[in-house]
């Protein structure tokens, strides 16, 4: 069984929901089939490893188990049918999966370094997700522009002259919204990391009282844009 702590690094080293090696082997039904099988029996058998187990460790332990069958599945479905959103979706389940381990975690602490433990999971989580969205909605603009642009220049090898121009000026368009629909969801990706940032510095100011405590959160709110 593969570790989460390998999906981590791989969620820290970008998200691309373009065309890539997963994507590029064509599956038929029954080796999917087969494929969900292994799946299965994998699960299975690290599952029964985490008997040897005891307390938090053992639940850590079918923590990972279980995201990585999640995980597994996703890549499957993208392996099957090839989609943005199926590859969206691998990325979407690395993140649940980390920050399912990472909850799990926490439980080894107690008072404020738990709750810090649990924030910082959130924030992890957030970022990810964040950053699965907004490869999503620009690979998504990118490709409905393109649809544009086809359109647009059939219809102008059809009628040259003005119609040319007037496909030249549809393309534009078409790239300018594709460009606005990225910056966008880059701007609301920001915000939700800030906040969950935030989030996490908010807590670790809970550990401190009195005028320590206000010039902690003061300065949490300065750094995070929080007001």
């Amino acid at each position: 069984m593969r570790k989460i702590g390998s999906i981590t690094l791989a969620l820290a080293a970008g998200l691309t929901l373009g065309t890539s090696a997963q994507a590029a082997e064509a599956m038929s039904k029954s080796q999917h089939e087969s494929a969900e099988k292994v799946i299965e029996t994998d699960y299975k058998a690290a599952k029964a490893a985490c008997d040897s187990q005891a307390g938090n460790a053992k639940d850590v332990c079918r923590a990972e188990a279980s995201g990585q069958e999640k995980i597994s599945k996703a890549e499957l479905a993208a392996r099957f049918k090839p989609t943005t959103k199926a590859r969206n979706a691998v990325h979407v389940a690395k993140a649940e999966a980390v920050y399912a381990v990472a909850i799990q975690r926490c439980d080894d602490k107690a008072g404020n370094d738990k709750d810090v433990c649990v924030k910082e999971a959130s924030a992890a989580k957030v970022r990810a997700l964040a950053d699965a969205k907004v490869s999503l909605a620009t690979v998504q603009a990118n490709a409905k522009a393109s649809e544009t642009k086809a359109v647009a220049n059939a219809k102008a090898s059809e009628t040259r002259a003005v119609a040319s121009g007037k496909a030249h000026e549809t393309a534009a368009e078409a790239n300018a919204q594709a460009a606005a629909t990225g910056q966008e969801a880059r701007k609301g990706a920001v915000a939700d990391k800030s906040d969950a940032d935030y989030a996490v510095a908010k807590e670790k100011c809970d550990a401190l009282s009195g005028e320590p405590k206000d010039a902690c959160l003061n300065e949490a709110k300065l750094r995070h844009g929080q007001r």
